[in-house]
């Protein structure tokens, strides 16, 4: 049966269903914008976290991971186009991540997804591909 087909003697009209990305749903780019924004605050005001991120290009940090983001959940693909794969584990490689450097990164960004403006299964997938992302990222062992 289609969408646009009904039961007999069913006087409901008809649903439909329409898809659309994670971008679409939270309104665009504006959203990831704000997420990094709450989630920068908190990693500069981290002592242990602060020190990794580049302060002369903290700018740039903020705006490349807006369009990761942005392209993941299904904006434009502006991400690729500027940099390439993403090729997230080679390019945290410098740095040491550790448990304590991964819990102390998704608390800033658990944080942030929670004071996002949308329901609770978008902050939800959100925060699984956060958590898996994080833990991807960990190149130390456990201290």
């Amino acid at each position: 049966m289609s969408d646009d087909q009904t039961v007999a003697g069913d006087d409901r009209p008809p649903r439909h269903t329409v898809e659309v990305t994670v971008y679409e749903f939270v309104g665009g780019a504006a959203f990831f914008a704000a997420l990094v924004e709450r989630f920068y605050a908190g990693v500069m005001a981290d002592p242990v976290l602060a020190p990794m991120y580049p302060t002369d290009d903290l700018e740039g940090a903020r705006n490349r991971l807006c369009a990761f983001l942005v392209q993941f959940w299904g904006g434009p693909d502006t991400y690729s186009q500027q940099r390439g794969h993403p090729r997230l584990r080679m390019r945290h490689a410098p740095f040491a991540i550790g448990l304590d450097e991964r819990e102390r990164w998704m608390g800033h960004m658990r944080a942030s997804v929670q004071a996002a403006d949308t329901n609770a299964e978008v902050k939800a997938m959100l925060l699984g591909y956060f958590e898996n992302s994080a833990t991807a990222m960990r190149n130390q062992a456990d201290r």
